[in-house]
């Protein structure tokens, strides 16, 4: 028995024995529709269609009636056959969005996703476990970035690769998404780079503790104590110069934020790539960029609680020269500098006759090429195989 038929049988059976006291003089009309919860003229007509008509006068005539905003059976029949055909695996939220931006769909999420679990395309949700607290959000975008990468297959036929991704802790919008084939300092660099240069500074930048980020900890110090500060890499250097704080996360938990989101992006990303027949890394990037990002973030993000922003302009900054790598190198006997297996031949320069056994820097720039310093001064270019670049020379 549907609740609603359950009420109609208890609101029968209080009627008729009010009715009862009424017609033995115990109540008068006005009491007895007081204990009803209805007006004394609702009342009168009730008692009329109770002697007329019996128990049946009271139904209430709502009952087993269609909405009139009940979907229609032919709309139900195409929703479950879109889900079957074109959007199989899909989320109901996920689902119901692309019903109502792509089919002109124009009733609710909750109707789809019960439609969804009636028909055995969707499985109830488990329960949610314990209540936790989240962390509050900062007030103003560019006080926190958040940045991870997540390994998933992320088109179909390609091995697993990494989505880094950068994120606004004050609204959740992505700033920067892309693919690469590991993670690492050149992914975070370029990540840097996109926020930076579009957006500007930021305060601080919240990461977990890979081998890019912070170096492991020495010998004899705990593996999950506190990060060393005083040893930076080539990241904590870059961020050091710009004057970003960087904070270190110590759990997934700490990191639940940008953990939540790509479990969203794992389920949807991979459905709208196979949707638009993306099968290549380049390809699927420029999609990232110019498509999804975009909905995505219409659709998560969230109103900063500050409509201010922490951003830092950084007008005429070099950013290529602080978001790269650099490391020392001598020279060999032969002019030559081994980088990375690569060996780059220093060319003639003013500056001195020969480099030998000459402490130099080589940079590599996030786009891999390479170039070497001695000093401040630039006495060679390399591309990302250590050929020599047109010019060669002194780089100013």
């Amino acid at each position: 028995m549907r609740r609603s038929e359950a009420l109609e049988g208890v609101r029968m059976i209080r009627f008729e024995h009010i009715l009862d006291r009424h017609e033995a003089g115990e109540l008068n009309q006005i009491d007895a529709a007081e204990m009803l919860g209805i007006s004394e003229r609702t009342f009168r007509r009730w008692c009329r269609r109770y002697e007329e008509e019996g128990a049946a006068g009271l139904a209430d005539r709502r009952l087993n009636r269609a909405s009139g905003k009940k979907v229609p059976a032919t709309v139900e029949e195409e929703i479950e056959r879109l889900y079957r055909t074109r959007y199989q695996g899909f989320t109901a939220r996920h689902f119901h969005d692309r019903l109502v931006s792509d089919h002109q769909f124009r009733w609710g999420y909750t109707w789809t996703k019960l439609l969804l679990q009636s028909k055995g395309l969707l499985e109830k949700a488990p329960r949610r476990g314990a209540h936790r607290r989240k962390r509050p959000r900062w007030p103003l975008a560019g006080m926190m970035l958040h940045q991870d990468g997540s390994r998933h297959v992320w088109l179909a036929g390609l091995p697993a690769m990494d989505l880094i991704v950068t994120l606004d802790d004050a609204s959740s919008e992505i700033y920067s998404a892309f693919l690469v084939a590991e993670e690492g300092t050149a992914s975070t660099f370029q990540a840097l780079s996109e926020v930076i240069g579009v957006h500007g500074l930021p305060l601080s930048l919240y990461t977990d503790r890979g081998s890019h980020y912070f170096l492991p900890p020495e010998a004899g110090r705990p593996a999950g104590g506190p990060v060393d500060r005083t040893r930076l890499t080539q990241v904590g250097r870059a961020l050091d110069r710009l004057g970003i704080e960087h904070i270190a996360a110590y759990s997934p938990e700490a990191r639940g934020r940008s953990e939540r989101m790509f479990r969203t992006l794992q389920d949807r990303l991979v459905k709208e790539l196979a949707l638009a027949g993306i099968a290549t890394v380049e390809a699927a990037n420029r999609f990232i960029r110019d498509v999804y990002l975009p909905a995505h973030n219409a659709r998560f993000t969230v109103k900063p609680e500050q409509e201010d922003t922490a951003f830092v302009p950084v007008p005429g900054l070099d950013l290529d020269e602080i978001l790269r790598v650099q490391e020392g190198r001598q020279v060999g006997h032969d002019n030559t500098v081994i980088f990375q297996r690569l060996r780059l031949q220093i060319p003639p320069s003013p500056l001195r006759p020969h480099f030998v056994k000459v402490r130099v820097k080589v940079r590599q720039y996030h786009d891999g090429t390479h170039a070497i310093f001695h000093g401040p001064r630039g006495i060679g270019r390399y591309d990302a195989i250590g050929g020599p670049l047109d010019g060669n020379g002194p780089v100013a």
